[in-house]
């Protein structure tokens, strides 16, 4: 077993996997937050010379519903910060950790930095995934950027928003399934097509062992939801406490015009845009750890 668990407010047991210098010792303590389709094991990239180096100890852990974390039906935007305290409280990491939330693992962290502000130390945001029906996206440019979808995908997205049990149906339908794959290589010119592949299909099996309804699907039906707020909302949760945004402007999954209109909104973030990069541009040797860097130097 390549896992711990610990035991959440509400009886739910939650897997994680840790890296990095031994927790009692660290220097920086962060809570990494996988994407779509992924796990725990998907720990963000760094070396073991960058961790001994800064003093980091990083975990990553399996949401509701993926890997070996009990699933969790009600799960919302709010319940992804409370499992993340609660997580943090178990593990006794400290009044304040930093997080890194990768791609639809965004959610987890605006809903971090709007209901648990007082706990976080910082935040890096990559390529963290777009609601096209959030109030504070201009609609002229959130229908130019839901209008370059695929046909496929603006059918279950709208289905996700506005019908939610029919979307349910939809995501068991294979045929249907769009994969990240397919659409990197028909809309990415980057040449990192092959690591994408292989990145996805080496956790997927891992992250989707209760099946896709109770991960996957429930993470589209959160991130595509009504939200109780939207990210113009959220305020800087301290003082001097970086909160940086990473996107790659050949992004097809998630637009980069769109994530533009984000940072304008919020001008206390950071904000990286890289040419020529896509939705994975982190797994560039070199780029998770200029991230890491960048969020705790």
């Amino acid at each position: 077993m390549n896992y711990d668990q610990v035991k959440l407010r509400d009886g739910r047991c939650l897997a994680y996997k840790e890296f990095g210098v031994d927790r009692s010792s660290a220097r920086f303590k962060v809570v990494v937050i996988h994407g779509l389709g992924s796990s725990r094991d998907a720990l963000f990239p760094c070396s073991k010379e960058l961790a001994d180096e800064l003093g980091l100890y990083m975990v990553g852990f399996d949401r509701a519903g993926y890997g070996h974390s009990d699933p969790f039906p009600q799960r919302s935007v709010k319940s992804e910060a409370l499992d993340i305290q609660d997580l943090a409280d178990q593990l006794q990491l400290g009044a304040k950790f930093h997080i890194i939330a990768i791609s639809i693992g965004g959610y987890s962290a605006w809903s971090c930095l709007k209901y648990i502000p007082h706990r976080i130390a910082g935040a890096a945001l990559v390529a963290p995934a777009i609601n096209y029906w959030w109030p504070c996206l201009p609609p002229s440019l959130s229908h130019q950027a839901f209008s370059a979808r695929s046909f496929l995908d603006k059918c279950g997205l709208r289905l996700a928003h506005y019908f939610p049990g029919l979307y349910t149906w939809w995501s068991s339908q294979r045929w249907l399934e769009p994969g990240i794959s397919r659409l990197d290589k028909k809309k990415t010119l980057f040449f990192l097509l092959r690591l994408i592949v292989l990145s996805i299909s080496q956790h997927r099996s891992q992250a989707q062992r209760q099946g896709a309804q109770e991960s996957t699907a429930r993470d589209i039906l959160v991130q595509f939801a009504s939200w109780e707020f939207d990210p113009s909302q959220v305020e800087q949760p301290g003082e001097g406490i970086r909160v940086d945004i990473w996107q790659g402007d050949r992004d097809y999954l998630v637009p980069a015009l769109l994530q533009r209109c984000i940072h304008e909104r919020l001008p206390w973030t950071g904000y990286h845009e890289l040419p020529e990069m896509g939705h994975l541009f982190f797994l560039l040797p070199g780029r998770g750890e200029e991230i890491i860097r960048t969020l705790l130097i």
